[in-house]
């Protein structure tokens, strides 16, 4: 874990004081302090004994790729490889084969034999990130793995023995797409065997500033400055009330902004920009889609309707900008009212799963 050893952000501190302990090379340092996400730490540690499958929840930037590598490296799985793919970056056909690897003719452009990630993981763990994106025909072939630990390249006949560690990470409730038919529930059986759930970091406030704290020394460090001054107590109340629907890496893009725009006049920063594109010229959207994605929000709950947008005395009214941010607020609302689950939120809102599902991948909330 990194320690911070006595820093409060009203003070500067030297680059060159900043200490931290990592307790074997190659695990990555998970920094926090709040009770909530301790209780996650200690889950992991216990979890990476344990040489079975699991799950990685939470939402997105809570940091499930850190949780994962970590599990890796403090199992006996260790000095084997942590090989890591993401299943949404891959078509279906791209995905099978990525995976499984393929035989030289398997398909046309197939010349030569390829090794998958499993193969390339035997002996060690393979995360499977955004595993809800994958096919069923994948999900079908991942639990064969895990079930009897034996695999067939695509176009091959060989079975191949392997002894690999799957752990998948998401961020969506699986019971509800497992209930819905889109995610195998026996492959979720299997996975299940212990689920991590990161808290997102609206549910730990005490880590906000250690974790802001830690970003700024290392974009201090980056930016080759011998001090970082603090953040000033209006900076800090920013910092602190936000939602941080981004999480943490949300956090990180803020206080690496913050301090790259500060004046390197030694006093602590107090200028936090949230919204990079925050600005009164801001350029309306390129389009508003008028599909039938939009059919469930003629009827919102009460809870969820947003409050009026300011605009500049004499600006012009933005039609088309004011309506997307009218969606995007009212798609936050929802999501935080119903603590992020997707199929709560579907249901609130009026709409179907997938056509949430494609707002929220237009509003960049997933």
């Amino acid at each position: 874990m990194l320690m911070i050893s006595e820093f409060r952000s009203q003070e500067s501190l030297h680059v060159s004081e900043f200490r931290y302990h990592r307790p074997m090379a190659d695990t990555p340092f998970i920094l926090g302090e709040d009770p909530t996400f301790l209780e996650v730490e200690e889950q992991v540690s216990r979890l990476a004994a344990i040489d079975r499958p699991c799950l990685v929840v939470g939402e997105r930037g809570t940091g499930k790729e850190l949780l994962a590598t970590r599990l890796h490296y403090l199992s006996p799985r260790w000095d084997g490889p942590l090989v890591k793919v993401n299943c949404a970056a891959l078509a279906e056909s791209l995905l099978d084969t990525e995976l499984f690897g393929h035989e030289a003719g398997a398909f046309t452009g197939a010349q030569r034999h390829h090794v998958g990630r499993f193969e390339r993981a035997n002996g060690g763990t393979l995360l499977l990130d955004e595993i809800p994106s994958a096919s069923a025909a994948v999900q079908e072939k991942v639990l064969r793995v895990i079930e009897y630990g034996e695999m067939e390249r695509v176009g091959g006949r060989r079975t191949i023995q392997l002894d690999v560690r799957v752990i998948g990470a998401a961020n969506v409730d699986l019971p509800s797409l497992a209930r819905s038919g889109a995610f195998r529930a026996d492959l979720l059986d299997r996975l299940a065997f212990e689920v991590v759930t990161i808290p997102p970091l609206r549910a730990r406030p005490a880590d906000i500033m250690t974790l802001a704290n830690a970003f700024a020394l290392e974009i201090t460090r980056a930016l080759a400055k011998d001090v970082f001054p603090g953040f000033g107590p209006r900076a800090e109340e920013r910092l602190l009330g936000h939602a941080w629907p981004g999480n943490v890496r949300e956090l990180k893009n803020v206080v690496e902004r913050a301090v790259y725009r500060s004046a390197s006049s030694g006093a602590p920063i107090d200028a936090v920009t949230i919204d990079p594109f925050d600005s009164p010229w801001r350029p309306p959207p390129h389009s508003v889609d008028t599909d039938s994605d939009h059919r469930g929000l003629a009827r919102p709950a009460e809870a969820f309707e947003p409050p009026g947008v300011a605009r500049p005395a004499g600006a012009p009214t933005d039609f088309l900008g004011e309506v997307a941010r009218f969606e995007r607020d009212l798609l936050e609302r929802a999501l935080n009212a119903s603590r992020h689950n997707q199929s709560d939120t579907a249901r609130a809102l009026g709409l179907g799963y997938h056509q949430l599902r494609r707002l929220l991948k237009k509003h960049a909330l997933v």
